[in-house]
């Protein structure tokens, strides 16, 4: 196969994790772990990870100049991403959240129009509002009472938040894949992120009672460390290599329905009219946005 193959089913895979993510994870917050405290093991957990595998890897050192992106995309991508993610996870729904995700390459799109002056048609202006207008929807109408949903438009805004800082950090850490390989990335990213989040996170952190944790939080609690953490970001950063921000963007659109399906079959959310409603706006809009590109050089790619 080729390398854009590869690259493909890399991104593929860590989108099928992440669309499983919102209801593995959903089911730990708050009753075994609070969404700051898995978020601290999950920093923590891949860079112990990273670094531990770069001993037997090729060792190559970060130019100076490249230190403030590798901050930037570490407080995007691993900080208020996941900081605000998991909160709004842990006040939501994983319908809800699956489906306001979606939102990110509508956010790359406009950033790329914004800082490299992409041209803006009228096909793609029309689906960013478009799938803008359906994300909101879910914020500022889904109000469904759920017994593990306590606040569902706050956690909606947070992770519609979250989706534009996860689009913010693959524009940002793109031009690094093309200089340094996925674990020395990894690990000097995952290291400020674990720097960064350790005094947000800590006190919810100490708060787990390791004692008493059933079979069914341990094994979720690992599923988040080493597969939504650790594989996703590596096969993301991997995919980078070969595909753009904007293309791998697009496969966030896979991640509603792993996350409907998987959560529906677990029995822990419903659709209903509005959900639906929402989602077919989201999806059409980033489908408007992704067709046709008038200009194949983004932002991503300089």
């Amino acid at each position: 196969m080729t390398s854009r193959l590869w690259a493909i089913l890399a991104a593929t895979l860590a989108t099928c994790i992440y669309g499983v993510n919102h209801t593995v994870a959903k089911a730990l917050m708050p009753d075994y772990v609070g969404p700051f405290g898995l978020i601290l093991m999950r920093v923590a957990g891949a860079a112990m990870l990273f670094w531990i595998i770069s001993i037997f890897t090729k060792n190559q050192k970060i130019e100076t100049k490249d230190f403030p992106r590798i901050f930037g995309s570490a407080v995007f991508g691993m900080v208020i991403n996941m900081l605000l993610f998991f909160k709004g996870l842990s006040f939501s729904t994983p319908i809800n959240s699956s489906v306001i995700v979606t939102i990110s390459p509508i956010i790359v799109f406009v950033l790329s129009a914004f800082l490299i002056r992409e041209k803006i048609t009228w096909l793609k202006g029309s689906g960013a509002i478009l799938g803008l207008f359906g994300a909101l929807i879910l914020v500022l109408f889904g109000k469904e009472i759920s017994y593990n949903a306590p606040n569902i438009p706050l956690g909606n805004a947070l992770i519609l938040v979250n989706a534009t800082s996860y689009g913010i950090y693959l524009i940002m850490v793109r031009p690094l894949t093309k200089k340094y390989s996925a674990i020395t990335l990894m690990k000097y990213l995952f290291l400020v992120a674990t720097i960064i989040n350790l005094p947000i996170c800590y006190a919810e952190f100490v708060q787990v009672d390791w004692q008493t944790l059933p079979f069914d939080a341990i094994w979720r609690i690992a599923f988040v460390v080493l597969g939504t953490t650790f594989l996703t970001y590596l096969l993301n950063i991997y995919a980078l290599k070969e595909i753009s921000a904007s293309t791998l963007g697009v496969f966030v659109y896979l991640q509603p329905v792993i996350a409907i399906s998987y959560a529906i079959f677990a029995g822990v959310d419903q659709l209903n009219l509005l959900k639906i409603l929402a989602a077919v706006l989201v999806f059409l809009g980033v489908f408007m946005v992704s067709k046709n590109p008038a200009r194949k050089r983004s932002l991503a790619e300089d």
